[in-house]
């Protein structure tokens, strides 16, 4: 039998790729790479770039080219056979990983190359791929003694599968419970939109009534606008108990064992490399240079927003007092009354905005702004091959036709895929015998469904969702770096890499962008200037609260990665009410179990690194205060910003980028400024 994960050399043929194909297509190209690899150290101190280094980034990028299309249909296609498949895999792949890292031969091989006459030779980008490596062969062990380095081997096994399971135990734990509705009455407040969404979920489960699941396209407008404060409190213990030990499902799915045992495991491998704990290993490949900077950094945000956001909450519960007689806000009246409370002031709701923002105009309007900005065109290709009939394949052209990137867009809410949004790789950057090989993305959103011939209608926080991840797009597809191990985003300090993404949103707030993005569902009409006064106005709404809600996930994932002691165990629910006593304004029940589906940190990439949101935000509004000050789409900026930022990818240090693009060191006036925390 073919594989058609084996020799991929276009697209992925997502329609052959079946779940027997992975773990085949796995060992075949992990044997192949260990042979070659082997074969590529018998030149024995006659190392080059091109006889070393070349080639195992060609083995790099066909691992990479077969086991993404395999791990992205696990995420968006999830089934039982494709993950057994992809747990199959990850521990293997990650015995490779620390295989290579922990290879002294090819540790002393790449030193060679380092101290010879040919580094001097090379360019900047392979000169930082050398540089790297050398780094991360040490972060990988491979000064350590033979037992401590199995150890090592044994820990980044063990962390694979954790992480993997967490995230399925979310997943399982968000599809496992469903609100079968069939009162019509107890959906009051609900917007029509909503209802329909709710209806066509239950018909598409064979059912008259409503199902009302914890995807967000459901959640998030009953907890803002469910006028019954029953189905709210049930929706909101469900969603905050999920993969818990609490709520509806108790137990079913709990995370708790998991989360303590990837805590141990981090702090142990930490120290195995000489750091005190893991936010020191965690800073090895970051801006911030120290834990104390990352703390300091927060704190002062804390300070400074923090008094708005009790000012804030204040106002909301004195609201609900006056106008609905609630003495006492619960966690699950804070939705519903701050949306109150929202129309009160400016007039506006979420839902008001919805009609003007189909997905297919907000997608026209997006990609002309990347024209305005940059000269790219961007256009829908058909026919191509993907893994469901709701995904669109879209191609970028610069003003020479000359391809730049390609990707996929998955947008709408479904069964069996993650939530959540994320941009991930799919093909990255490198130059081949053949030419340059075009970078292509998967850009992954949760969007609502769309109801009967009306197609996906976005809010306005999800317009920026998108944004966003079109902006990491962008950063993978716009490199016109020609080594894969710093092409894209690749190499780039995570702690900068949600610059582009950021970056991105701003568009979303200003006329003219908004001009071309927004279009009436059924009418083709522009936002109205009086709908745009009070978009504008409540802009800043509750920013404070937000501020310290992220700030509040920011510290809780620092101290808990920083502060770990074997002796005591994690902490994770006492450390997360110190952090709320020190910052939050809102404390939830008892029974809220929010870090057991916190994927970002404890699957998702983030751990001990979710402070880079707001770090990367403080470099995202001082890097778009230079298009206030020049115009928000002057061509020149947008191209220093392309060929500065979105071009460089990771061969240079970001502030090193920031630097060039700004012409100073990034200042966090324009952030406090953009979210009017004036403190």
């Amino acid at each position: 039998m073919s594989n058609p994960l084996l020799n991929l050399t276009g697209l992925p043929p997502f329609a052959s790729i079946l779940p027997e194909h992975v773990e085949p297509a796995i060992d075949t190209l992990l044997a192949e790479n260990r042979t070659r690899i082997a074969q590529l150290l018998s030149a024995r101190g006659n190392y080059t770039w091109d006889n070393l280094i070349a080639p195992l980034e060609e083995l790099d990028d066909r691992l990479s080219r077969a086991w993404s299309p395999a791990s992205h249909l696990n995420a968006v296609m999830n089934s039982e056979p494709l993950r057994a498949a992809y747990n199959a895999c990850l521990p293997k792949l990650s015995d490779y990983a620390t295989e290579f890292g922990q290879n002294a031969a090819l540790y002393e091989a790449y030193q060679t190359i380092a101290a010879g006459a040919e580094y001097a030779r090379l360019d900047g980008a392979q000169k930082r791929v050398i540089d790297n490596a050398l780094r991360d062969f040490r972060l990988s062990g491979v000064a350590l003694p033979p037992a401590q380095q199995e150890r090592y081997k044994a820990i980044q096994q063990e962390l694979s599968a954790l992480t993997a399971k967490f995230e399925e135990s979310v997943l399982d734990a968000t599809q496992g419970w469903i609100r079968h509705v069939s009162d019509e009455t107890e959906l009051e407040g609900l917007p029509e939109s909503t209802q329909a969404l709710a209806r066509q979920t239950a018909q598409q489960a064979g059912q008259s009534g409503w199902h009302l699941t914890l995807d967000y396209p459901l959640y998030a407008p009953v907890m803002k606008y469910a006028a019954s404060a029953v189905l709210r409190r049930e929706m909101y213990t469900a969603y905050m108990t999920r993969a818990s030990d609490q709520g509806p499902n108790a137990g079913r799915w709990d995370n708790q064992p998991l989360m303590e045992q990837l805590l141990a495991l981090r702090h142990e491998l930490a120290q195995l490399l000489g750091f005190a704990n893991y936010a020191e290993r965690s800073l090895a490949k970051k801006m911030a240079r120290a834990p104390q900077q990352v703390l300091d950094f927060l704190n002062d945000l804390a300070r400074r927003s923090r008094p708005m956001a009790q000012r804030e909450l204040d106002e909301l519960q004195g609201f609900a007092r006056e106008h609905f007689a609630v003495q006492n806000l619960d966690a699950w009246d804070i939705s519903y009354y701050s949306e109150k409370l929202r129309v009160h002031r400016y007039a506006l709701s979420q839902e008001d905005l919805r009609p003007y923002f189909p997905l297919p105009r907000v997608l026209t309007g997006m990609f002309e702004i990347v024209h305005r900005l940059y000269g790219l065109n961007v256009a829908e290709v058909k026919n191509i091959e993907t893994w469901h009939a709701d995904v669109r394949f879209f191609e970028i052209r610069d003003a020479d036709n000359e391809p730049r990137g390609q990707f996929y867009l998955d947008a709408c809410a479904r069964p069996h895929k993650r939530g959540g949004a994320w941009m991930d790789e799919c093909i990255a950057r490198k130059r081949t015998a053949a030419g340059v090989q075009t970078p292509v993305a998967y850009l992954t959103c949760t969007t609502a469904q769309p109801v009967g011939a009306q197609p996906s209608l976005l809010t306005h926080d999800e317009v920026l969702t998108l944004f966003h991840e079109f902006g990491h797009g962008l950063h993978h597809m716009l490199t016109r770096v020609d080594q894969l191990a710093v092409s894209g985003i690749n190499g780039v300090a995570w702690d900068a890499v949600e610059l582009p993404s950021q970056f991105m949103e701003n568009w979303c707030w200003e006329r003219e962008a908004l001009d071309l993005i927004s279009g009436h569902c059924q009418t083709g009409e522009q936002l109205p200037q009086a709908l745009l006064d009070k978009m504008f106005a409540a802009k800043n709404f509750q920013a404070g609260m937000q501020m310290v809600r992220q700030l509040e996930f920011s510290l809780f994932d620092f101290r808990l990665h920083l502060e770990y002691d074997p002796a005591r165990g994690p902490r994770i629910r006492e450390l997360l009410r110190e952090v709320r006593d020190t910052v939050a304004v809102i404390q939830p029940p008892a029974f809220e179990r929010f870090a057991n589906n916190f994927t970002h940190i404890f699957a998702g990439g983030y751990s001990a690194g979710y402070y880079s949101y707001k770090w990367a935000e403080v470099l995202s509004s001082d890097a778009f205060e230079k298009f206030e000050e020049c115009g928000i789409f002057d061509h020149a900026t947008g191209q220093q910003f392309l060929h500065s930022i979105l071009e460089q990818g990771g061969t240079r240090d970001a502030m090193e980028l920031f630097i060039e693009f700004r012409g100073r060191e990034p200042r966090i006036d324009a952030l406090l400024r953009h979210t009017g925390i004036t403190a």
